[in-house]
């Protein structure tokens, strides 16, 4: 398959450290300096992501809200113009085809915003069932890149260059039309960091010079683009899942804890009767978090297993400078718990963590598990989810939150691309994008 590329192509290939075919087959920047520093600026001060991988389809036509709401287990009938929701699309078996964001213009008017890696699929799934919908489907992609401006200054830098909305009272999960350096936008208040954040739809033959004006910009907020390996660790401490590693048809919502968003209330949504089911019959596995007790991240679908299920045995080392010693050997059981999905070190808590589908009977906060990596076990607990900001406090941060704050003092150009510092590179996993 020929790789992909973005409006932004040009830029990451220059910058960054190194590009990687992900989701969707588009090739994705790593990391542009350390990527533990990345992660640490967005917690801390503002980052700019490119995710224009992401894929937009238009949805016009008197028939809209009807097609939307048959497609999407979440209600979309209770949004205003200018809301958006998170939720997911299923098949008849209640399987996950993709998990999305709806945009709602007005009643004969959305938006759904699919993931990198199923974004054709996704596409054909809506498009196909828009059919006698009265609905007409757009795959708008190519006209549109997506940027994305995260962490506590967000607000406060984007009112500087930002005009025609008003960001103080832009709610989250609401968006308005908007222009940056005179360029007509849309910013949405959402994004996949755990963070403030936002994101902007550009027009694609506006994105470079939007890119490099956001940077230049954004210098004395300490601003700086962040990679792949940046997003995952963030979105790892969110527990925010991904499509491919974490999310495919093989699960439903009930078993990644996604189930908030489902609204039997609705009569007619593709899978509701086979979502019925799963709720009555309860789950085999679910979607946990664990902390490992590892110095390098787990591998996805590395096993886990139960500690009783684990033996080990003492080997004598017979060669070089450990020999005469015993070590431990791993000896795995007859069956496994579970897998992993995603797996990084987490700069935020200072954590090696991991994502993964375990055994409904081991899936409890406190559990102790074994994690083989590499071929040795690591112990593994299972962790209450998210690993960082609970409350999720910090993406619904007020105004007023922002005026204890004060901007960073401003670093070099040559900074942005050449600091020193740690290089922990976290794995790409399925080499997916965002979900």
């Amino acid at each position: 398959m020929l790789e992909k590329r973005t409006p932004l192509y040009d830029f990451h290939l220059r910058a960054a450290r190194d590009l990687v075919k992900g989701g969707g087959d588009y090739m994705f920047p790593t990391s542009y300096t350390s990527p533990v520093e990345e992660h640490l600026n967005v917690r801390r001060h503002a980052g700019l992501q490119d995710l224009s991988t992401m894929g937009e389809v238009d949805i016009k036509g008197p028939g809209s809200e009807r097609l939307v709401r048959r497609l999407l287990v979440n209600e979309v009938q209770d949004m205003e113009p200018g809301q958006l929701r998170y939720t997911t699309m299923c098949n008849e078996e209640g399987g996950i085809v993709d998990d999305v964001t709806v945009y709602k213009f007005d009643d004969e008017h959305f938006m759904i915003v699919v993931s990198s890696g199923p974004r054709a699929k996704s596409y054909r799934w809506i498009r196909d069932h828009a059919e006698g919908s009265s609905a007409y489907v757009t795959d708008v992609t190519a006209s549109l890149a997506l940027l994305s401006v995260q962490g506590p200054l967000s607000r406060m830098y984007l009112k500087s260059v930002v005009e025609g909305v008003d960001l103080d009272t832009l709610r989250f999960f609401r968006f308005a039309p908007a222009t940056i350096g005179g360029v007509e936008i849309l910013v949405s208040r959402s994004g996949y960091t755990g963070e403030l954040g936002y994101e902007l739809y550009v027009p694609s033959d506006q994105a470079g010079p939007v890119w490099e004006y956001i940077l230049s910009t954004g210098r004395e907020f300490d601003l700086r683009p962040y990679g792949l390996e940046a997003m995952q660790s963030l979105r790892i401490e969110k527990a925010l899942p991904l499509y491919g590693p974490d999310i495919s048809e093989d699960y439903t919502p009930f078993h990644l804890g996604l189930d908030g968003w489902i609204k039997f209330k609705k009569r007619d949504f593709i899978g509701r009767e086979a979502l019925l089911r799963a709720q009555e019959q309860g789950l085999d596995k679910r979607w946990v978090g664990l902390t490992l007790d590892s110095e390098i991240p787990a591998t996805k679908d590395d096993a886990i297993y139960a500690i009783g299920d684990v033996s080990t045995f003492r080997e004598l080392v017979e060669n070089g400078a450990e020999a005469g010693d015993y070590e431990d050997e791993f000896l795995a059981g007859d069956r496994k718990v579970g897998y992993v999905t995603s797996s990084t070190y987490g700069p935020s808590v200072n954590k090696m963590l991991a994502l993964a589908y375990v055994d409904t009977a081991h899936a409890w906060p406190g559990g102790n598990l074994l994690v083989e990596i590499g071929g040795r076990p690591v112990p593994a607990k299972v962790t209450q989810t998210p690993f960082f900001d609970a409350e999720f406090a910090r993406p619904r941060s007020k105004p007023e939150d922002d005026l204890g704050r004060s901007k960073p003092s401003p670093s070099p150009v040559p900074a942005l691309y050449n600091r020193p510092g740690m290089d922990f590179r976290t794995p790409a996993h399925s080499g997916n994008g965002r979900s």
